[in-house]
């Protein structure tokens, strides 16, 4: 583990607010990001987005590498989703945030971190790939045991859907809440109760 931030990032002007819901796949997170976009909607002008983006890269990376027929070079993953990460932060968060919104990300920086890192990439080159990523003002991590996620998982599974990767995953996450960078919730919960403490720790950040 390197002792840097995992980003940096470059100093950019914004007036609102970037949040991001990181967790292993099948915790429920992208149920929850949109909840928390929809219920802080109300009050404010709320964008709820995700990565892999919706570019041309991130549809590549979810149409072509999540579920081919067998993992691609980590280097070349953590390549790809650094790519779709600067799109996704010039094309989306970054004119919502200059409007004055809300940004609610389901997976950003510490997904790349703890999956590529996982696999054996140095975090120390993982952070210099994307050292022009936005870092986040608020990251969560929805915590949720692997085989509780690898039984929820009913679809299809891509490449990194496997339990030794989400238990080594989860270890990466984890290093991140230790340090301070990631603020754990505990996901086993019933979705309403998740929901209820999520929303109340984004408030409560917002108004400090």
């Amino acid at each position: 583990m390197c002792n840097a931030k995992p980003v940096q990032g470059e100093k950019m002007s914004k007036k609102g607010a970037f949040i991001c819901i990181e967790g292993l796949d099948g915790c429920g997170k992208t149920t929850q990001a949109k909840l928390l976009a929809k219920k802080l909607g109300k009050s404010r002008n709320t964008l709820y987005t995700a990565e892999p983006s919706r570019g041309k890269i991130g549809t590549y990376i979810r149409n072509r590498c999540l579920y081919g027929e067998k993992r691609l070079s980590t280097v070349v993953e953590a390549l790809l989703f650094a790519a779709d990460r600067i799109e996704h932060v010039e094309n989306e968060v970054l004119p919502a945030l200059r409007e004055g919104r809300l940004v609610i990300s389901d997976r950003y920086i510490y997904s790349s971190l703890a999956y590529q890192g996982a696999a054996g990439l140095s975090l120390e080159w993982i952070e210099k790939v994307n050292k022009h990523a936005l870092k986040p003002d608020l990251a969560v991590f929805i915590d949720v045991d692997p085989k509780t996620v690898m039984h929820r998982l009913k679809r299809k599974r891509s490449v990194m859907e496997n339990m030794d990767t989400q238990q080594r995953v989860r270890d990466f996450y984890l290093k991140f809440v230790a340090k301070g960078e990631l603020v754990k919730l505990d996901g086993n919960r019933a979705k309403n109760e998740v929901a209820e403490t999520l929303s109340a720790l984004v408030l409560k950040f917002l108004e400090a």
